[in-house]
């Protein structure tokens, strides 16, 4: 435990997280960060995974904003980052919050000016990853079976 005391929102990569959750399911908070990823990290930094939030220091708290920052660097998988060879850079980038949002939002537009059949379906507002649609995502409209008139 550190020496300081308790803390009920800790803010972590631009993220207020609460310090009341246990270390690994705080962090889950920050969008781009599953659960695995998570354990992976406090397993670099070298934490108590059963510590709450609230009790890490500030100094564990930049130690784990820098292996958020750059995950592959540290021993983390490459398979693990959310962003495998950046259509951009080429490299292994792991991005978190608004960086995260953007990218996607950034690659959904790209997707429509290529005219690629994900864009054309995005663009639709049709699903997009081979699901039926007979009978679902049907948005404000009547559901179910007319019967002709005779």
């Amino acid at each position: 435990m550190s020496s300081e005391e308790y803390r009920y929102l800790v803010r972590v990569a631009g993220t207020d997280l609460d310090g009341s959750k246990k270390l690994a399911y705080a962090l889950t908070g920050i969008k781009g960060v599953g659960i695995r990823l998570a354990e992976s990290i406090i397993r670099v930094v070298g934490l108590d995974p059963n510590i709450r939030m609230g009790f890490i220091s500030e100094q564990d708290v930049r130690k784990i904003e820098e292996v958020l920052a750059n995950p592959v660097k540290y021993g983390i998988p490459k398979w693990m980052v959310n962003r495998q060879k950046d259509v951009s850079s080429g490299e292994y980038l792991h991005l978190t919050g608004s960086d995260l949002t953007l990218a996607i939002k950034t690659d959904i537009d790209d997707m429509r000016k290529m005219k690629s059949y994900r864009g054309i379906r995005h663009a639709l507002g049709l699903k997009v990853r081979g699901q039926h649609t007979k009978t679902t995502g049907r948005k404000g409209q009547t559901v179910g079976v007319r019967r002709k008139k005779k």
